[in-house]
């Protein structure tokens, strides 16, 4: 049982919830001190000991279940109220009907399911390493089912109910024995959604270089309804919860620094190099940054996210400058650093679509100009600049000069799309042109890879 709450904990923590050593440490002794025989009881001390925030009640209710089942009856053997005649009858059925469903009816009847060995052999099958969230686990768990026979079992059942009739077996046994196979099937149903939800759990806790969150964090930006992009500005928070403690732990990280040859001559040639004071050079951890956001409307729920996101991590960058284009470039630094995040956004976006009110206004080519002719001092070679935007220019000149002198200009020049790139260089795209000048291009079409993507800024990787 520790090792089940210790995978539980690091589930958890995959999923946004921090949880500290010393909670985890708690939950133990009180696991030790009240036992695991009341499944309620257990629920309510790990809820209790792990769970600090009502925010997280979500998440904690999700994964129990997943991780220590859902205390539904277990299957149930068919065998146990027969008669010698009757088991002998149903041994004769079963050997009767076609291989295939072979196993399938034998853990219908027998009471003895899938073992877990078998659940995952049959779960790699159904690609769940390929899943990523519970929805996608859904469609996993069809998959498995459909491997184990049940979208043939009614027509097994008919057939089997047909060939004890014909061996003499009375129609309340028949009954009976239907009644036990159809509640072993739900049974099984619900034992092998719960072996899908606790893989893909443990599939995000076992990947530490990546966030993760909710199933929604994985919802593309604009598929968002207005409720569910409410709840993810929520979700902002806990990540930047993650972010902060990723980033600190690099920082104790990188402290030491690596050995520095040259340094440690110059430094000992007042000794005659005995004895030998030794130098490293340390890794300058915040990053300097310069954030070039398009604010157009196709961009607009990503321009929110990657806002808010900068905004909440401030005290992670050594220094940092933003700017917004649409027809136009103008700098946003002063309103982003002056207001709350959510009025500070509120008032960025009306800025823009006061002065550009038209669709189809985008014109980055113009927008470097702009950019070059009053803030170029604000790039120079400490400085990582990050470029927010589908590519998409309205057929204008695209400036590949600028974004050439701009690579090497910065440290590094990232570009952010939330296009996939079989859409790059399609319509009005200049993306095809703009990559190759780019140090690297993440997709971010939705919060877990915008998430990722703005983590590996901060790593400075």
């Amino acid at each position: 049982m520790d090792d089940r709450i210790i995978e539980f904990v690091r589930g958890m923590r995959a999923s946004g919830v921090r949880v500290s050593m010393a909670e985890s440490a708690d939950a133990m002794r009180a696991v030790e001190l009240l036992g695991i025989t009341d499944k309620e009881l257990f629920r309510q001390l790990l809820r209790t000991t792990l769970i600090k925030k009502s925010d997280d009640f979500a998440a904690f209710e999700e994964l129990f279940p997943l991780y220590f089942g859902t205390g539904g009856p277990p299957l149930q053997n068919a065998l146990e109220d027969m008669s010698e005649d009757e088991q002998a009858m149903l041994k004769a059925a079963l050997e009767a009907l076609s291989g295939r469903l072979q196993k399938l009816m034998d853990w219908l009847t027998s009471g003895e399911g899938p073992t877990r060995e078998e659940l995952e052999r049959l779960a790699e099958r159904a690609g769940i390493q390929w899943a990523d969230s519970q929805q996608e686990g859904r469609w996993v768990t069809r998959r498995m089912l459909q491997q184990m026979g049940l979208a043939h079992l009614e027509e097994q059942l008919r057939e089997l109910m047909e060939r004890l009739a014909e061996m003499g077996m009375s129609r309340d046994a028949i009954e009976k024995l239907m009644g036990i196979v159809e509640a072993n099937r739900e049974a099984l149903i619900e034992q092998v959604a719960q072996q899908v939800g606790r893989q893909i759990a443990e599939q995000r806790a076992n990947r530490p270089n990546e966030l993760f969150g909710s199933d929604l964090m994985h919802k593309p930006f604009e598929a968002l309804t207005q409720e569910e992009a409410n709840i993810l500005r929520r979700e902002v928070q806990r990540l930047v919860t993650q972010l902060r403690s990723r980033a600190a732990l690099r920082r104790k990280r990188g402290k030491a620094g690596r050995f520095d040859s040259k340094g440690t001559i110059r430094a000992n040639q007042r000794y005659g190099g005995v004895p030998m004071e030794l130098k490293f050079k340390r890794k300058k951890l915040k990053p300097s940054l310069v954030l070039i956001c398009d604010v157009s409307r196709s961009m607009l729920s990503v321009a929110e996210f990657m806002l808010r996101l900068t905004y909440e991590l401030q005290d992670q960058v050594a220094k940092t400058r933003s700017f917004g284009f649409y027809s136009d470039m103008e700098e946003i630094s002063p309103v982003m650093s002056g207001n709350r995040a959510g009025d500070a956004i509120d008032e960025v976006m009306d800025a823009f679509y006061r002065r550009s009110p038209q669709h189809y206004a985008t014109d980055f080519g113009r927008s470097l100009d702009t950019l070059y002719d009053n803030w170029l001092d604000s790039i120079n070679s400490r400085t990582t600049v990050v470029i927010l935007g589908d590519g998409r220019n309205n057929y204008n000149d695209p400036r590949l000069d600028l974004i050439k002198d701009m690579q090497q200009r910065a440290r590094r020049l990232i570009w952010l799309n939330p296009e996939p790139p079989r859409q790059w260089g399609t319509g009005d795209s200049d993306m095809l042109q703009y990559a190759p000048l780019c140090d690297q291009v993440y997709m971010v079409r939705n919060l877990a890879q915008l998430s990722a993507a703005v983590d590996k800024l901060m790593a400075g990787v």
